[in-house]
């Protein structure tokens, strides 16, 4: 992995919040991120799709839906920049959390949207 391509991928808010708040959840799906950044859906897929060229994100299909989730073979040093800037920046990305906890509907995994 380029540092120079996560870093430029990673200067955007909405790849940043959303990368943090997978990051925090483990996986979220585009509704939920949706609900938590307060954007549209294609906004969202055009972000999440820029995230995974990157080697940042790796989706899963079920059924109709994908999540989203940090890929397990990321290497170490990206890891460690995406947990520290998270325990670092809680306040960042509390408004989005408190909006995507206060989801209707919210999926638990297997079904979305």
């Amino acid at each position: 992995m380029n540092p120079v391509s996560i870093f430029k991928c990673l200067a955007d808010d909405t790849r940043l919040r959303s990368l943090l708040l997978i990051a925090s959840e483990g996986e979220l799906c585009v509704c939920e991120l949706m609900c938590a950044l307060d954007e549209s859906q294609p906004k969202i897929s055009r972000h999440l799709a820029q995230l995974r060229a990157a080697g940042l994100l790796s989706d899963e299909r079920r059924g109709q839906w994908v999540y989203y989730s940090l890929p397990s073979d990321l290497p170490r040093w990206v890891h460690e920049v995406v947990a520290q800037t998270l325990d670092a920046n809680q306040a960042f990305i509390q408004p989005n959390q408190q909006a995507l906890a206060s989801m209707q509907n919210r999926p638990a995994g297997s079904n979305c949207c």
